[in-house]
């Protein structure tokens, strides 16, 4: 099979895009593969990375408010239509999918005009512009959470399907998580993140919380603070702790994250698409802190559909503290009777066959006939 990637601008749209190649892959040997993106968005470094097929299309999103820019914008993205035309009929995909940000815009709708199936997926609960206006052109929409698919009525076919993500840490080994940290099996840990480059938010309750830890004996804490926040928040730490403490782990980054998640009591981060489908899969309670500096506070909205199923807590980054978060974690840790409710609550609400579901609509997709 052919297929044809496009989404880009964050991690939230690019690694569920890779992971629907990857199994495409794990099922096709012959799966030809070829990622569309933006040449100033993340995708432009990360996908020829992975090993793929890179080609750039120009593209700059729209304002919410009427200005100027969007009649730029709109030249630009009937300029990016053309090109992804022109990419499209060279590559002759057997279908196109678009995983949301501004790029996937001219893509998809290249695709649909092309009569190329295709197929968009919404990683969040309160769906993009983008995935939004392509909804009326594109076969099917495949959606993480049901409280956005109302917002799709216009669409030929919604798709309950989750987060492609949760295939990836589904098969985690958390016995391997507790190794990397040099602690024994078993062992309590609270993991706090703030996604793929930190969050300072987040960063500065890990440095007020952290001479607090010792209230709880036996419990450990990861912090990973983010590369670019790395040395000023580890210094930060020693400079309050006044003396090491063997509870409190400070790292940049976590390459084996689905393995230490696993090994997680708790988890304490961003309420991202990717991250909660990780969450959910595995089944791990968490206390969220919804970035407020999102489009269309996005977040908030993912995080309310795991606190109204009993999977987690949340807490407001205007509400956020050393004291207010320890608080949560403290009083959570010690319900172990809570956390197994919240544990469950997050399996029911995962989706870890996510990719695998993909892949089976985009082939049933690929054997309607192609005008391209």
């Amino acid at each position: 099979m052919r297929i044809v990637l496009t989404g880009g601008g964050t991690g939230g749209h690019i690694y569920p895009a890779l992971a629907i190649g990857r199994q495409m892959q794990a099922e096709e040997k012959a799966c030809d593969i070829l990622y569309i993106g933006s040449p100033k968005g993340l995708e432009a470094r990360i996908v020829p990375e992975k090993g793929i097929k890179f080609e750039p299309v120009e593209i700059t999103g729209f304002r919410r408010k009427l200005s100027v820019d969007n009649i730029r914008t709109i030249m630009k993205f009937l300029k990016g239509v053309k090109r992804a035309k022109r990419l499209l009929r060279s590559f002759k995909p057997d279908v196109v999918v678009g995983t949301g940000g501004y790029v996937c815009g001219p893509v998809v709708y290249a695709a649909a005009k092309l009569g190329i199936p295709t197929l968009i997926h919404e990683q969040n609960a309160e769906p993009g512009l983008t995935n939004k206006f392509l909804s009326r052109y594109t076969d099917t929409v495949a959606v993480s959470f049901k409280e956005s698919i109302p917002q799709f009525g216009k669409a030929k076919h919604v798709l309950m399907t989750g987060n492609p993500c949760a295939t990836n840490v589904v098969q985690a080994n958390r016995d391997r998580g507790f190794a990397s940290l040099g602690l024994p099996k078993g062992s309590k840990i609270v993991l706090m993140f703030g996604g793929s480059r930190g969050a300072k938010a987040i960063n500065d309750a890990m440095v007020d919380m952290a001479p607090l830890v010792k209230r709880l004996p036996g419990v450990h804490f990861v912090f990973v603070t983010g590369e670019s926040y790395y040395d000023s928040t580890e210094s930060r730490i020693k400079k309050a702790l006044k003396k090491s403490s063997h509870a409190i782990h400070v790292l940049p980054y976590l390459h084996n994250m689905p393995e230490v998640l696993a090994a997680s009591t708790i988890a304490v981060c961003r309420s991202g698409a990717s991250s909660l489908a990780e969450l959910t899969a595995l089944g791990i309670p968490s206390i969220l802190i919804p970035s407020p500096n999102v489009t269309n506070n996005h977040q908030e909205a993912n995080a309310l559909s795991l606190v109204e199923a009993g999977a987690a807590e949340m807490l407001l980054e205007r509400d956020l503290s050393g004291v207010t978060l320890f608080e949560r974690i403290e009083r959570l840790i010690k319900d172990e009777e809570r956390i197994s409710r919240m544990g469950a609550a997050a399996l029911d609400l995962g989706l870890p066959r996510s990719a695998e579901v993909i892949v089976s609509e985009l082939r049933r997709l690929a054997r309607k006939p192609s005008k391209g």
